[in-house]
């Protein structure tokens, strides 16, 4: 549904510089059509600007005098995801709980939840108002769902699983699968029962076929406004904070405790047993093996601090030349010694 230019800006808080106008939806500088908004965030886009065909731009002041209609912003990139909120669609049709769902008598749904075909919900589970569960969706016995949560497709809580208001599963995500403990025997690898939980908080957001284990005894926990990105691995035990963002393939080995605010780059790997303090950022595939201070930027395998990580990049690609200086240093040095000798 269009909507007015002059009411988005009203809604966003920005101002809008140039005539009013509808407006269909919003896309890329480059796709944009005339009836669309676009962004403008990374100054490499710029020269985007003189040909897009963008009906209006969200960007800084510094280029509003470039394009036809400005929506002027102090972060265009924030505003533009609040303006995409505006027309997003939630997927999705059903409203109810269908008859085809699964749910176990002992179970507890609250009003207004939806529920697709094939979900299953075992007995004593609760089911928080508004919530929606895909098809696919196991919710194993004693969980329990929060307020306004979405479980997309295939979404796995098994056994004891808790989670917070307002969480959105993406599909595949499983929650509380036996975490890997095993114990090399002489007769065998002998596997030790994993019988803790789950806990996620309030307004967490876990990406497709990402896992988080149960704890082998206690609880594995992430606190509330965390962003977990898709393909990420959390072992039994993990305690993570608030507003963490941890992204694609992440692997959190057990009994970690990671702190609030900490950010985690794509293949960054983390040993068992450790501590990452408050506020810390680790680059991408970074391996890291002892605990980390609060604050600190770290990148590399051993993880080292980002001043050495950065020097160490910038030497890598000098190396093969430096190798073939050093052997003919060695070489020369070796004629000179068997010049003195004789």
């Amino acid at each position: 549904m269009a909507r007015r230019l002059s009411d988005i800006a009203a809604e966003l808080g920005l101002d809008l510089r140039g005539e009013d106008m509808d407006v269909a939806g919003v896309n890329t500088l480059e796709a944009a059509g005339p009836d669309e908004i676009s962004f403008l965030a990374n100054p490499k886009y710029v020269p985007q600007l003189a040909s897009t065909r963008a009906g209006a731009v969200i960007c800084s002041a510094d280029f509003a005098g470039e394009v036809k209609r400005a929506l002027v912003s102090d972060n265009p990139y924030l505003d533009f995801g609040r303006c995409v909120s505006l027309f997003a669609k939630a997927q999705g049709t059903l409203s109810g709980v269908h008859p085809m769902a699964c749910i176990d008598p002992a179970a507890r749904v609250a009003e207004g939840c939806t529920v697709y075909p094939f979900a299953y919900i075992g007995p004593r589970a609760v089911v928080g108002e508004g919530t929606v569960l895909f098809p696919g969706c196991y919710v194993g016995e004693d969980c329990s769902i929060g307020r306004g949560c979405i479980l997309y497709p295939n979404a796995v809580l098994m056994a004891g699983t808790v989670i917070g208001d307002e969480c959105i599963l993406h599909a595949g995500v499983v929650l509380g699968a036996d975490g890997f403990g095993f114990v090399p025997t002489s007769f065998g690898i002998q596997k030790i029962p994993q019988i803790g939980t789950v806990q996620i908080g309030s307004d967490v957001e876990i990406g497709a076929n990402t896992t988080i284990d149960r704890a082998v005894l206690g609880v594995t926990s992430v606190g509330d406004s965390t962003k977990i990105d898709n393909l990420v691995q959390i072992g039994h035990n993990v305690q993570m904070g608030g507003q963490c963002l941890i992204i694609s393939q992440v692997g959190i080995s057990g009994s970690t405790k990671v702190g609030n605010n900490v950010t985690m780059a794509g293949q960054a790997g983390i040993a068992g047993h450790l501590s990452i303090g408050d506020g810390v950022t680790l680059g991408p595939k970074a391996g890291v093996a002892k605990d980390i201070p609060a604050g600190q930027t770290m990148g590399g395998t051993p993880a080292v601090d980002k001043g050495t990580y950065m020097r160490t990049l910038s030497v890598m690609p000098k190396l093969p030349d430096m190798y073939k200086r050093l052997q003919r240093l060695e070489k020369e040095l070796a004629e000179l010694k068997n010049g003195a000798e004789k």
